[in-house]
């Protein structure tokens, strides 16, 4: 069978297919991250992403190792459960020197154990000699050093760039150094605890004689830093053993409630997704925040990390007041057209590499997105209903005010009542929602939309947060304030319906044009209206059939333009992929307005689809092709893996299907409705805290419902269905 397809110069291939470089491996501690090949190895193969990052710049381009110059046989490769750490299991070929076997096939086991942590790579291998004569070999391990800023690795072209330094070169040991063009001196220290027989500025060369049944060990540091003094690696006094290194654990970890089904493919993916959101939150001065994606957003971006605290917000809300207190922390307060920043706007990105220090991309604080506002608030309403936590509420307050203003006093560009964009420097984002291709906003003829527009999904989260802002108002004190919100969102609802919905299209429009055209196209954005309980109960049922047709639903998850649509094509970035968050939300939307079994089919394609992935992560998106029976879903080739919003759909999901609800007045937890996806009888929930108190939850299918029992319960606590 054919597992590729080429459209112009790409080249799409199944994800299943032995010929995809879908079997990356990703370790990441903070703000520096590792992209390796399967091996362990940072190569030049695959889409190019290989290597080790730090704060934007990659800092080692190549990282292979070779025995007798050839190549070791992969076995087997493992990134541990959570996340830490990379094994990898190889063997030599057949060996020949002079036509003499030197060394036979698989007698010769490779052990190489990899982390990242704080601004290091840190690999121990270890040599074991099965054969019954002492072995003799050179072995090397090879690298180098480009410096490359991110941008520039997908695809970004730069005029200019500074200046590779020459290599310090030790006796064990090997400096790189790069000049940059913002006045940085960026180095990578490579040591080796082992005596090297030859150091060169780009290889280390050993040369091992090892006895029967011996085992040879040792430990490399590949250390970045972008200051001048040079660094001292620390290396281990004592051996670090491969069985006591697997018991280490990461130095700050969130804490989740433990869930566990009787599916092993739900409880992969429920695993993954765990471990995954672990290893992308780096802990700021303001708390922990989920970074986007490795390899191509491992930084804060606003819009990401608000939707990714809302999927797991029933879990952990510490991880929503960490993303909360950041981007009040970084929330615009001046007019800055070249960062398309205004007083009140909450940030896009932030990037701290060299292009972004020197102007070149504008995303070194970056504030040109449309939603993250609204969704800042949104989302700040939702953590006090999790958590009761007023003073925290009370400390953000002037940023919550802050993003109201800029929503009435910027947001409404031509003062009409609904909040549009139009990018205020050419080096920006053409679309400025979170479909941000240039090419994703367009009319039925296919001709683009022309910016000032107004996207369907963003009135919605306007929406909601008025909704939720006068229930925080309230609490506050502020009556006459909440009031006033209360109004405002009542308003905006039955606007964006009289505007806003197609019965023709049965759905809601994409968005409105410069001229308040409607952009008459049939898209996933509209399940975000859903989601934020926009829409009106008498369109609910029609969008929902909408939701989940043919068009819509390829089987696996939901198309963001659906099929037959004008400019539809599955191999887009925008234009008919398939994204895991923007199906959750879909989920989760369905489920807030009772339409349950179109939920759990959406679920049911995302859980199906995780199976076929390696570790069962979904990554970004995937091109939206029919399911075909047999057929995996079709890998989009540049996808980040793992995504933040990615691994945070099965928690949206989860907490969509079993109706779940908490209430800060008093310790309530309800569950509404509660259903689970069709490979799933019995789920447990353990350590589910809320406030104070903490319970576990056990749910099994009855027929069409689900039972509940609540169980160890600390604290006082009151848990109620509503069937």
């Amino acid at each position: 069978m054919d597992e590729t397809i080429q459209v112009d110069n790409r080249i799409y291939v199944l994800s299943s297919s032995s010929r995809i470089d879908n079997r990356n491996r990703v370790l990441k501690d903070n703000d520096t991250f590792g992209v390796f090949d399967w091996n362990g190895e940072v190569t030049t193969m695959g889409a190019g992403s290989h290597g080790i990052y730090s704060h934007g710049i990659r800092h080692l381009s190549r990282w292979e190792l070779t025995l007798a110059h050839k190549r070791p046989l992969p076995l087997n490769s493992t990134v541990r459960e959570d996340n830490h750490i990379l094994l990898v299991d190889q063997t030599t070929p057949d060996i020949f020197s002079n036509d003499v076997l030197l060394i036979e096939k698989g007698t010769l086991h490779i052990r190489r154990e990899l982390k990242v942590e704080a601004d290091s790579l840190i690999e121990n291998l270890q040599l074991t000699n099965f054969t019954g004569q002492n072995l003799n070999f050179q072995m090397t391990y090879h690298f180098d050093a480009d410096y490359r800023d991110i941008f520039e690795i997908r695809g970004v072209s730069r005029k200019n760039s500074g200046t590779m330094q020459s290599t310090d070169v030790g006796n064990n040991s090997a400096i790189l150094r790069y000049h940059g063009l913002d006045k940085m001196c960026r180095k990578t220290q490579i040591s080796f605890d082992q005596p090297v027989n030859r150091m060169t500025g780009n290889a280390a060369h050993f040369v091992i004689s090892l006895p029967p049944g011996e085992c040879y060990e040792l430990q490399a540091i590949v250390q970045c830093s972008s200051i001048d003094e040079r660094k001292t690696p620390i290396l281990k006094s004592n051996k670090h053993c491969f069985q006591d290194s697997a018991d280490s654990k990461p130095k700050v970890a969130l804490v989740w409630a433990e869930i566990l089904s009787d599916n092993q493919q739900m409880n992969d993916w429920l695993d993954q997704s765990s471990a995954d959101l672990q290893m992308l939150t780096t802990h700021t001065a303001y708390g922990p925040y989920p970074y986007a994606g490795v390899p191509w957003f491992a930084t804060p971006f606003g819009r990401d990390g608000i939707i990714t605290a809302l999927q797991t917000l029933w879990l952990q809300p510490d991880l929503a007041k960490g993303v909360l207190a950041y981007l009040a922390a970084t929330q615009a307060t001046e007019i800055n057209p070249e960062k398309e920043s205004e007083p009140g706007k909450i940030l896009h990105e932030t990037r701290e590499g060299e292009m972004a220090s020197l102007g070149e991309v504008p995303f070194d604080r970056y504030y040109g997105t449309v939603d993250a506002t609204p969704l800042f608030i949104s989302l700040a309403g939702k953590y006090y209903q999790r958590t009761g936590d007023t003073t925290f509420i009370e400390s953000i307050w002037s940023n919550i005010l802050a993003g109201f203003q800029w929503i009435e006093d910027y947001g409404d560009v031509d003062g009409d009542g609904f909040i549009e964009y139009a990018r205020t420097t050419e080096v920006g984002l053409v679309q400025q929602g979170w479909k941000d291709s240039n090419d994703s906003i367009f009319h039925e003829t296919g001709e683009l939309a022309e910016a000032p527009i107004a996207l369907c999904e963003v009135q919605a989260y306007v929406f909601e947060a008025y909704e939720l802002g006068a229930k925080l108002a309230k609490a506050l004190g502020y009556l006459e304030l909440s009031l006033d919100w209360m109004q405002k969102s009542i308003n905006l609802k039955q606007k964006f319906d009289e505007v806003f919905w197609d019965a023709e299209l049965e759905t809601y429009v994409i968005a409105l044009d410069a001229h308040k055209k409607p952009c008459r196209v049939r898209s996933s954005n509209a399940a975000h209206a859903l989601y934020s309980g926009i829409v009106l109960p008498e369109r609910a049922a029609i969008l929902a059939k909408s939701l989940v047709s043919e068009n819509a639903f390829n089987g696996w998850g939901l198309r963001t333009i659906y099929a037959k649509e004008v400019n539809y094509n599955p191999m887009s970035y925008h234009n008919g992929s398939i994204w895991p968050h923007d199906t959750a939300i879909a989920v989760s939307g369905l489920s807030r307005y009772g339409f349950t079994k179109e939920a759990m089919q959406l679920m049911s394609g995302l859980l199906e689809a995780a199976n076929y992935w390696d570790l069962s992560r979904l990554p970004e998106l995937f091109c939206g092709f029919d399911r075909l029976h047999g057929q995996a879903p079709t890998h989009y080739p540049v996808a980040c893996i793992p995504q933040a919003w990615a691994a945070g759909a099965v928690f949206m999901c989860l907490q969509a299907s079993l109706g779940l609800e908490f209430y800060a007045d008093y310790p309530y937890i309800r569950l509404t409705k509660p259903k689970l996806p069709d490979a799933v009888n019995r789920l447990h929930i353990k350590g589910l805290v809320h406030g104070e108190s903490q319970v576990d939850l056990m749910l099994r299918r009855r027929g069409n419902d689900v039972a509940l029992h609540a169980k160890q319960k600390k604290g006082h606590l009151d848990v109620a269905v509503l069937l």
